[in-house]
This record gives structure tokens, sequence and C-alpha cells, in this order.
């Protein structure tokens, strides 16, 4: 498994989202994958305050960085942990959410309980916060580093605009500053190119992809004319179905997996390697839900995907 850096992270170059913990699988089968990401050389394991939820209720459990916590035991020394805060832990108390100093020291204290560590490798920011400014963030987050309770500082779904802002505010505060940012991105998906990207170059920020198989419509597991299987990602998102689910979407699909199959390849092993060759892409998250996947993920990875392959996705994809 190669590693890239994320400031002075080294982190493999496939990480291991933790949304399904607790949600779709209980502490012993968290493990299994857990143990079954190590196995294959995973160490970046990516989660969140607010994952964990039940079907009916977005609502912060915190059961995903419990059962991750439980399964590291450990080997916890051996792997770098990524969290986020700012995304509402209740219904009904709104001084839980956001990037306010306060909240944020009390979900950073939070989640070092539940992850069962004094240190958190990678706390980052999961969405920006209208509500406070970005010194105030900031600042807060330098405390916890200055602290030894955090690591490195990132942040999650912002703009060119917003990371600038960001950066800005770092140099005056004279505080830490965000080393990376995780947004949606995949061979469906390549909205973040134009600007973010260029960005993350400027600013040199890692950028941390998430949904790099735009909800498993790259694993090749939706079919034209089909409701997606039951049990899927886009199944337990019913309105996601609907939108991602069309015919012109689904064409792209058997699209790419033909480029991929010309070279002998899934396009799952597209999905994983095309990523790690953008630039700035230091590790492609994705999410499992059984040893199989995690090993199936670690393995497509491998492929350096040759130039004239790269080319023909783009003149393809430039054409939808």
């Amino acid at each position: 498994m190669d590693h890239n850096n994320i400031g002075p992270l080294s982190v493999s170059s496939v990480g291991l989202g933790c949304n399904n913990f607790g949600r779709k699988l209980d502490v012993a089968d968290s493990a299994d994958v857990v143990h079954a990401a190590l196995d294959a050389g995973i160490n970046f394991f990516d989660t969140a305050d607010v994952y964990g939820y039940g079907d009916h209720a977005y609502s912060g459990t915190g059961n995903s960085e419990r059962f991750l916590g439980a399964a590291l035991g450990s080997r916890r020394s051996d792997v770098v942990i990524a969290t986020k805060f700012g995304i509402s832990m209740s219904k009904t108390d709104r001084t839980m959410r956001g990037g306010g100093a306060k909240w944020v020291r009390q979900a950073c204290e939070d989640s070092l309980r539940r992850l069962g560590t004094d240190y958190i490798d990678l706390y980052q920011l999961h969405r920006p916060d209208w509500d406070s400014q970005i010194s105030e963030t900031l600042g807060a987050l330098d405390a916890l580093v200055e602290e030894g309770k955090v690591r490195v500082v990132g942040c999650s779904n912002f703009s060119a605009e917003q990371l600038v802002e960001a950066d800005v505010a770092a140099a005056e505060l004279g505080s830490v500053k965000f080393r990376s940012v995780q947004n949606e991105y995949s061979l469906l998906r390549r909205e973040v190119e134009p600007d973010v990207l260029p960005a993350c170059t400027d600013l040199d920020l890692a950028f941390l992809p998430f949904f790099p198989l735009a909800s498993g419509l790259l694993t090749g597991k939706y079919r034209k004319g089909e409701h997606a299987p039951a049990g899927t990602r886009l199944a337990f998102w019913e309105p996601r179905e609907h939108q991602a689910l069309t015919d012109d979407v689904l064409d792209q699909v058997e699209q790419l997996s033909e480029i991929a199959e010309d070279s002998g390849h899934s396009i799952l092993d597209l999905a994983f390697s095309w990523l790690l060759s953008r630039p700035k892409v230091a590790s492609v998250i994705a999410g499992a839900t059984s040893p199989e996947q995690v090993r199936s993920n670690a393995t497509a990875a491998s492929w350096v995907v040759p130039a004239d392959v790269l080319a023909k996705v783009d003149a393809l994809s430039s054409s939808w």
C-alpha cells in the first residue's frame, strides 16, 4: 500500500470510511471490517461524531467513533484517525453544533472519550458554519493542537473561496491552518476540478475524496431499469436513488466500464486508481460493510493508470 502525506501524517492511499459503523454494522461486524483493513495495509480511518445514526434519524449517537475505538484497541498507535465535528449532535440543543469555540472544545473532548484515545490525528470541520467566524474556529483548534489533543486540522465541504478565506485567517491569527479538505469527487462527480483542486495546489492542502464510488454506481452493481439492490447505499437514501439511477448516468457507467475492461481492469479499479492519479489526492476514503469489500478496495488502488486511459476518460467526460 502506497502512502501520502497530510502535513506530517503519513496515510495509506486507500482509507476506510467508517460511516457504516453503528448504522449497517454492529460492534462485532465493525471490528471485522477494521481488522481486514489493517491486514490489507490500510492505516487511515475516517469517521465523525455524527456517524452511527439509525435508519430514521440523522442525529449524533457517536457509535461510529465508539465502534472504531473498540476495534482498534492496542493498535491505536499504528493508525491515523480522522474524525469530524460541526453537524448537529442534537435535534433540540442548537449549541451542540457548528464551529464556535465552546462547541469545538466540547466536541473534541467527547470524540476523544468515545474513541478511547488521548489525541486525534486529523480533526475536521464537517462543513462550513455560517454562524461562526472561521477565525474563531481556527483559534479553538489551535488551542487543541497546543494541548496535544489534535495533531492536524482539516475541513470538509469547503469551496475554493472558503479555503482561501481560512488560509488568510490562519495567517492573520498565527494559528494552525487547515492541511486537508474532504469533498465529494469521483469519475461521475468532477465539480471540484475547476477551482477546489487548484486551490489545494496553491495552498498546499491534501485532498480527500469522499463518495469515490459515487454511492456504489462505480461498482457495477446498478443496472438500467432496476431499483437499487436491497442493502445498498442508494436503497437506503431513496431520494438519492431517484436522482442517481437515471439512464444517462447508467450509460456513463457502462462507458467507463468499457474503458476499464479494454485495459483488463474493472470499473472499481478505475474508480480508485483514477482518483489517485489526480493532483493533491492523498487518500481515497471508501466505506465497506464486509472484509471482502475492504480487500477489493485495497487491491483496486494498485493500478497505475496509463496516460492513454486517462485521456480516454477525460475525452468521455467532456462529452457528457
